[in-house]
């Protein structure tokens, strides 16, 4: 009696403990599972077991979310694949999938190859899954040019009111929302806020499509303390019920691609592209010239310019983006960003020559508000190759200084520089941005973005770092 009565003592313990673990994984904030309970197949399609997402909150050191912002070493998050049955991702991971699909996401693959890098780049300063970068093609199909029905713009698809509070720039000369870079961070900014409040990406990312108040509302009428997406889904609009599944879809298939026999188009924004942050007024059909390329190209590259210009100054510079500049156009450039006329091309006298030509000894008087940078744009040279003929040590040169310059050219092969770039907000300063980014002092900084003072105003765009 005594061995069965020990034997029941035994097993109820373990029933109790096996309880209490599956409690405890319930009440864990650090992971949130997709419901893998059986929903209604919306178009009669077989269940199939397909590859879902699951939201795990970890670093790569495998610390929870919240110690590593204890931390400040937060990474990127990740949403970790596992396989699943959910009827809703598989209609569209088989609308997907199509052959009439097929040439669509062929050419959403081409135009990854130039946004993914600008979205990934802004979600991992952010802390924002880089799974969510597929988004942008559910919202968009990439296009910084779409606008909807209701007059949501960009790749990212804000509003305007939501975009301004964001702090995206929308006035008469430019609309941020169509600005890949800067948009990319205001759609970061939304998400993380969401994240913050739901700990769900799921529900964060249906918030972005219907907003936080029909998130709210269908959670309240709910009666769940802490619903996944899928608890809920019934009770968002119609579009967001189907916006968390096709999301899934979409990583699932392009994550995929090659299984299902979608390749990149090629030909689509295969270009690489430069940098350049202007503090003046540029008309981009005069870049387009000086480059010698097709009006329509630059125009591409920067569509959130209304008016085919640039209305920046030193207290608002502003970014151009132009493909990237062969070094013989770099003299052409040169004179468009300094808002000048392209120098006349002469013809020249051809004489016979056995022996290479000698190279010409030129000398340039350095001028007040002058710097090694645009010496070298002038005379289509490198910096460094300014460095090299005159002995410079450093980058620091000095009114009135006299540079020596090699006609023949460069003797390096380097390209123009690209630079991490800085939006001032209120209450910034040049020490605690230059701390922040670790440039050595505030004489640097200034000198990086031609700064005459110690002025900051909010919304200025400043140079911290090369790459």
């Amino acid at each position: 009696m005594r061995l069965k009565e020990a034997l029941a003592l035994v097993i109820g313990v373990a029933c109790c403990i096996q309880f209490a673990k599956a409690e405890n994984l319930n009440d864990k904030k650090n992971t949130t599972k997709v419901n893998s309970k059986k929903l209604v197949n919306p178009e009669n399609a077989p269940l199939r077991t397909i590859d879902t997402l699951t939201i795990k909150h970890e670093n790569d050191l495998g610390n929870s979310y919240f110690e590593s912002l204890l931390a400040k070493q937060l990474s990127p998050l990740r949403i970790k694949m596992e396989s699943t049955n959910n009827e809703y991702v598989q209609s569209y991971i088989d609308r997907f999938s199509a052959n009439n699909y097929r040439f669509h996401l062929s050419k959403m693959l081409g135009l990854s190859n130039y946004y993914f890098p600008i979205f990934e780049r802004a979600f991992k300063e952010k802390g924002i899954p880089q799974e969510i970068k597929y988004l942008a093609i559910i919202e968009s199909s990439l296009n910084p040019n779409a606008i909807s029905r209701m007059g949501a713009t960009g790749p990212w698809q804000f509003m305007y009111a939501t975009a301004k509070g964001y702090g995206l720039t929308i006035d008469s000369y430019r609309d941020e929302r169509k600005d890949p870079i800067a948009a990319s961070y205001a759609a970061a900014d939304y998400l993380k806020e969401a994240y913050d409040v739901y700990q769900d990406w799921f529900l964060a990312i249906a918030s972005y499509n219907c907003g936080q108040g029909n998130v709210n509302r269908a959670i309240r009428r709910s009666g769940l303390t802490n619903p996944s997406f899928w608890d809920i889904r019934h009770l968002l609009p119609n579009e967001t019920r189907n916006y968390v599944p096709a999301f899934i879809a979409m990583h699932h298939v392009l994550e995929r691609h090659e299984e299902y026999g979608i390749e990149h188009d090629r030909t689509v924004r295969n270009q690489s592209t430069e940098v350049i942050m202007v503090d003046r007024q540029i008309s981009l059909p005069a870049i387009a010239k000086a480059l010698e390329i097709n009006e329509n190209e630059i125009l591409d590259l920067n569509p959130a310019y209304k008016r085919k210009v640039i209305n920046a100054s030193k207290d608002n510079v502003q970014r151009l983006i132009v493909p990237q500049v062969d070094k013989a156009s770099y003299s052409n450039l040169y004179y468009a960003l300094q808002g000048e006329s392209l120098p006349s091309r002469e013809p020249q006298a051809s004489f016979a020559s056995t022996s290479s030509p000698a190279a010409k000894q030129l000398s340039h008087r350095v001028q007040k508000g002058e710097n090694l940078e645009k010496i070298a744009l002038k005379h289509n040279v490198t910096v460094q190759d300014l460095k090299v003929w005159n002995n410079l040590k450093s980058t620091k040169i000095v009114p009135g200084q006299q540079l020596h310059i090699n006609s023949i050219g460069s003797t390096t092969n380097s390209k123009a520089a690209q630079f991490v770039t800085y939006k001032v907000k209120r209450g910034d300063t040049l020490s605690g941005i230059a701390k922040r980014y670790k440039i050595k002092d505030i004489s640097t900084l200034k000198a990086m973005n031609n700064l005459k003072s110690n002025l900051l105003k909010p919304g200025m765009t400043l140079k911290v770092t090369e790459i």
